[in-house]
């Protein structure tokens, strides 16, 4: 089980859906994801959304242009997406065993996005697994975009991976560290307790 399950119990999409639709609604910038990642590949790219949730980041991603497969685990999470985008192909699995080609899915992906503290709700020890998979699944060239909190203020869970142990699983996936961020806007990381991190394949 990993630590979203933990968490959430697996049933929470809905509750989910309704807090950003809130956010939205108060004027509150949601999209901030999306449009980083839209600046980073051309229109008609091919974006994985590794641990898609609701759908929010690949949904404005493909009303940007790009072409998406989302991926969760989560079935209350999936069934919202579904609701919400049709016609975009969402695929219930565990990143930690996720095999692209079992649910049918051609790698060659322009972008991996893993958003919203994908990497740190991992089951522990999986996540240089789960970084493999992702590279394996990038064309070269490729990019894996991961945002995620390193300290309690910026994580639902306690701490358990640090940026170091993030870059060395990437690493030993085949990718380098192109750039860091400290926030989807693309401020410059200054060492706080978020990073949004780019790789190369």
């Amino acid at each position: 089980m990993n630590r979203w399950e933990q968490l959430t119990g697996g049933g929470s999409g809905e509750q989910y859906a309704a807090r950003f639709a809130e956010l939205a609604g108060q004027g509150q910038d949601v999209h901030g994801e999306a449009r980083l990642c839209a600046t980073l590949v051309p229109p008609g790219a091919r974006v994985l959304d590794a641990g898609c949730g609701t759908g929010r980041v690949l949904i404005q991603l493909a009303r940007l242009g790009r072409d998406g497969v989302g991926v969760d685990q989560d079935a209350s999470m999936l069934a919202v997406a579904r609701r919400n985008a049709p016609g975009l192909t969402w695929v219930q699995a565990d990143l930690a065993d996720f095999d692209p080609a079992t649910a049918g899915i051609t790698p060659g992906f322009d972008l991996v996005v893993a958003a919203g503290n994908v990497f740190p709700l991992l089951a522990p020890g999986t996540e240089a697994a789960v970084a493999a998979t992702l590279a394996r699944v990038l064309r070269p060239g490729g990019l894996l975009v991961a945002g995620f909190g390193l300290d309690r203020d910026h994580l639902p869970v306690p701490p358990g991976l640090t940026l170091a142990e993030y870059d060395a699983c990437c690493t030993a996936a085949g990718l380098t560290l192109t750039d860091r961020f400290a926030t989807w806007d693309a401020d410059p990381y200054d060492g706080g307790g978020y990073a949004v991190s780019v790789h190369r394949r």
